[in-house]
């Protein structure tokens, strides 16, 4: 896209569902540019238009080509998809070292269909401070489903709950004794379970096992949900079980806007967007006025990090 565009004609051309402007507003909204607050103003007011789906779980359990089979899905029943895809950064630049992956590569070059890798810049919990804003970014686009698939560091992506409205944790039959790790962190946050690699040895224990670990947690004095995760098996490999994973992703959105949960969790992702934005600001301010005397003092034990840093807080 050639020339410099004002923002608010960059956000017209979003909302028309030109990919190019998508592109470059999402570009400068992760990169903090000059421009990107005007453009977040903008881009705000599409919030909470699409489903968005975290895909989440331990590295190996085939996120990537389940995602692209829902992808594939969600093209048939002609629907807009739009997927984010959280890579590790790169301890140098910054940037994401894996870009896209290959498994959904295969949909680039669909129209219904915007794919963007995003670097987790040293963030835990296998995200990026930058989600938000390129989530917004895509409900401007009109996207109806917005995958988002996290790093793939394991029990730890528990923050993906306050970013996503459903989650969805995949594993595979070789899971063993992991689900005892996951009931602290993913088992309280999984709206819908999947078993990936059905195709191999273990599927059915693998799923009994799952389904045994969240009835115990409800009945260990946790309060039954209104909505209880179902656990499926599927094959992402072979396209199995792929219709009915969709089916309980609709499921559960549509018991999210009917209930209160919905408005519940929304709250939620705009408390967790407001912190990020916060941070960012606050931590940037800080280190920007940290000096090389400071560094010097500290080096000469003339102060310390705290010392310091409740200064620069001030």
């Amino acid at each position: 896209m050639p020339g410099k565009i004002a923002p608010l004609e960059l956000v017209k051309r979003v909302r028309r569902g030109d990919h190019a402007a998508a592109s470059r507003a999402l570009t400068l909204v992760v990169n903090d540019a000059p421009s990107s607050e005007v453009l977040a103003k903008e881009f705000f007011k599409s919030s909470g238009s699409a489903q968005k789906v975290g895909v989440s779980g331990p590295p190996g359990a085939g996120k990537s080509t389940l995602t692209g089979r829902l992808i594939g899905y969600y093209r048939s029943k002609k629907l807009k998809v739009g997927v984010l895809m959280v890579d590790p950064s790169s301890s140098i630049s910054g940037g994401a070292f894996l870009g896209d992956r290959l498994r959904v590569m295969e949909h680039a070059t669909d129209s219904g269909v915007f794919i963007r890798s995003l670097a987790s810049r040293g963030m835990i919990g296998g995200l990026t401070y930058a989600i938000f804003g390129a989530i917004h970014v895509l409900e401007t686009l009109g996207c109806d489903k917005i995958l988002i698939e996290t790093v793939g560091t394991g029990q730890d992506e528990v923050e993906i709950a306050s970013v996503a409205d459903t989650i969805l944790y995949v594993t595979t039959p070789s899971m063993g004794d992991e689900i005892q790790a996951m009931k602290a962190g993913a088992m309280e946050i999984g709206d819908i379970f999947v078993v990936n690699k059905a195709d191999l040895a273990g599927k059915d224990k693998a799923v009994a096992d799952l389904k045994a670990a969240l009835g115990l947690g409800h009945s260990a004095g946790q309060a039954v949900k209104a909505w209880e995760p179902p656990v499926l098996a599927t094959s992402a490999k072979n396209g199995e079980g792929i219709s009915e994973l969709a089916s309980a992703l609709d499921g559960h959105w549509a018991h999210l806007r009917k209930s209160g949960e919905g408005r519940a969790r929304l709250k939620r992702q705009h408390a967790t967007e407001l912190q990020f934005w916060i941070q960012r600001r606050v931590i940037k301010s800080a280190l920007d006025r940290v000096t090389d005397k400071i560094l010097e003092d500290m080096v000469l034990r003339k102060t310390d990090p705290a010392s310091i840093g409740r200064k620069l807080l001030r």
